[in-house]
């Protein structure tokens, strides 16, 4: 469909007060993913020494590497500069890559821009499958510390938990989501304590803010910091959550809460952890959750599992937000969207993607079968997101904000190269897993590049066989054609061509309807449309008119509902006595393919398992005329 240009970008308005609940809200929301990151991080970038436990030295080394990459990656790049570049109000990669295609200049850069953004979503959603395992099982691998014995119920205890996640899915977050700001509000104050009480008990650790600490580890370390690198990013997984979930509380309460509560906090764990690991080298093993006293560590895990579980839930959430832009932007195939919530137009259902998700989520916890070992898949797909980000960032501040090309060089490459460290170290764990995030993301890749190139080849096709409107109307006046009571809607995505489905019905019944509306959904590149521009109505001939409905590409379509406002246009529209006219396509090999085999065979494939035309476009299946017609690609 034909995307219209938007505006210049504009943010919304800034609060003049932070509303409690809306930091509460941001803590259970966004920080979800981050703010577990401290159960497996750091232990897993102890489990890379193992011949030789990690010295005082090693330690803060590892700690400063941390404590830069959580300022550095988070705090400067995503939290100061990233959330700026805002599309009306909304993040992420997708908003991002509309915002950079907004200004760009020519075919190949603009498909470049668009590459980016679909490679950057694809490993987004590979991140969606490795997070809810890695999370749950490091959660429910801390009741062996003070129950030994329980080591066996690790794997079905996570299987539980992670198939009663993905089973309430489809009642909605709505009543949940109360539940998400407090529960997380108390695992950062938990964690901060604890790591607090460490530090106190041997604050030389607090030398590790120092950088000079992290840059003689790397020095002295050389392939070996590299490898402990590809762990340290664990601990920045989720950054990229506080730039997607910006049009749901706004960059303000985001930026307050990460500043002044979430960072504090991570550091005060991590430097405990690390306090706990130099004064008992055995703890090595599990250093958060011996942080705690006995007692404490069981309701310790109650925690960590209901905390990982909103992580989870985050990440699912985004996977499905992001499936549906990529419906509405055309790179993947019409599928089933149900909103969870009469008020949030953001809670929403998408059931194939749930049951995706939820299989993978599965396969990865009894393949991989401990967190540390979950590890080694988890990172490349952040890092690799973390580099599209930065490319399309640096083309958006170029163009869109006017800074000089050598500020933009220098900020936004400079941040290209430590993402590229991230991205070379964890490139490394391919082989111990660092290929299910590639391999899910490629399959993702190919599947949205096949499915948009294969829609544009039959768009170009219905060109070559379709019919101009204006000719059709100019011999309509001389045709003779009979025009019969009631309304006729006939769905197109070229509105300047005759839609297939009127010419057959005119070849089968001979007959045109006294109403006729050529309706085109078009999806914007921005978020949403608003009630102000989203209809557009033009009379072509008596009876006849072209009506254009706009949505932004976190919208879903209503068409009923928005023609039932055509009065105020100057239609009248009666529900009872229209007719939907749409046109089944049956895509057939040409005589001189353009695809190949292969891609052909996967497009017919998506093409069959697509959702109706009427369920997406939420059309009643009883008042729906489907006129079949054979398509040559």
């Amino acid at each position: 469909m034909t995307a219209i240009a938007a505006p210049a970008i504009s943010a919304k308005p800034v609060r003049p007060a932070l509303a409690m609940g809306a930091l509460i809200g941001v803590l259970g929301v966004v920080y979800g993913d981050i703010g577990t990151s401290p159960l497996y991080a750091f232990q897993s970038v102890l489990a890379l020494f193992p011949h030789t436990r990690a010295s005082h030295g090693e330690i803060i080394g590892c700690l400063s590497l941390i404590f830069w990459s959580l300022f550095l990656i988070v705090t400067v790049k995503y939290v100061l500069l990233v959330m700026r570049a805002d599309n009306r109000g909304e993040g992420g990669i997708l908003a991002l890559m509309a915002l950079a295609q907004r200004s760009a200049t020519g075919s190949r850069v603009r498909a470049t821009i668009a590459l980016l953004g679909i490679g950057g979503a694809c490993l987004l959603f590979g991140d969606g499958v490795i997070t809810p395992a890695i999370s749950v099982l490091s959660a429910i691998e801390g009741i062996e510390v003070p129950l030994p014995q329980a080591a066996e119920a690790v794997l079905p205890l996570s299987a539980v938990i992670i198939v009663l996640l993905f089973a309430v899915q489809s009642h909605g977050t709505g009543v949940i989501g109360k539940l998400f700001g407090p529960v997380m509000v108390i695992w950062f104050a938990v964690i901060g304590v604890l790591g607090g009480i460490q530090v106190a008990a041997n604050p030389a650790v607090l030398w590790a803010i120092l950088p000079h600490h992290a840059v003689i580890f790397c020095v002295h370390h050389g392939g070996f910091a590299f490898l402990v690198l590809g762990a340290v990013v664990l601990a920045v997984t989720g950054a990229e959550a506080l730039y997607a979930d910006m049009g749901h509380f706004g960059a303000s309460p985001i930026r307050y809460a990460w500043l002044f509560y979430v960072l504090p906090a991570l550091v005060l764990n991590y430097f405990g952890q690390g306090a706990l690991v130099i004064a008992h080298p055995e703890t090595a093993g599990n250093p958060f959750y011996l942080m705690a006293p006995k007692a404490l560590q069981l309701p310790l895990v109650v925690l960590a599992t209901a905390a990982t579980v909103i992580a989870s839930q985050a990440l699912i959430s985004g996977a499905f937000s992001i499936a549906r832009q990529c419906t509405q932007l055309g790179f993947l195939p019409r599928l089933t969207v149900r909103h969870t919530s009469q008020h949030e137009e953001g809670q929403i259902f998408v059931p194939q993607v749930n049951n995706a998700l939820m299989v993978g989520v599965l396969i990865l916890v009894f393949s991989f079968r401990s967190s540390t070992a979950l590890g080694s898949a988890y990172g490349i797909a952040v890092t690799g997101t973390f580099i599209c980000t930065c490319v399309l960032a640096m083309a958006v501040f170029r163009r869109q904000f006017g800074w000089p090309r050598w500020a933009a060089v220098l900020v936004w490459g400079g941040f290209l190269f430590i993402d590229g460290i991230f991205f070379a170290a964890n490139i490394l764990k391919i082989v111990d897993g660092g290929w299910v995030p590639l391999a899910l993301g490629g399959c993702l890749m190919v599947m949205m590049t096949t499915w948009k190139q294969g829609r544009d080849l039959m768009l170009q096709r219905w060109k070559q066989d379709s019919l101009p409107l204006a000719s059709f109307l100019a011999r309509l006046p001389q045709s003779r054609t009979i025009r019969v009571p009631g309304m006729a809607v006939f769905l197109t995505g070229q509105p300047d061509y005759v839609p297939g489905a009127l010419l057959h019905n005119l070849k089968h019944n001979k007959v045109l309807h006294e109403k006729v509306l050529f309706v085109t959904v078009s999806t914007l590149d921005e978020p949403e449309a608003g009630a102000a521009r989203r209809t557009s109505v033009e009379q072509l001939a008596p009876g006849i008119h072209r009506v254009t409905l706009r949505y932004g590409f976190m919208e879903s379509p209503n068409v009923p509902r928005a023609l039932s406002e055509l009065k105020g246009h100057g239609v009248e529209y009666d529900p009872m006595q229209v007719s939907y006219f749409l046109g089944r396509e049956t895509v057939v090999r040409a005589m001189a393919p353009k695809l190949s085999l292969w891609r052909l065979w996967l497009f017919l494939l998506m093409a069959r398992n697509a959702v109706p035309a009427t369920e997406f476009f939420r059309i009643p299946s009883d008042r729906v005329v489907e006129l079949g017609v054979r398509v040559a690609i």
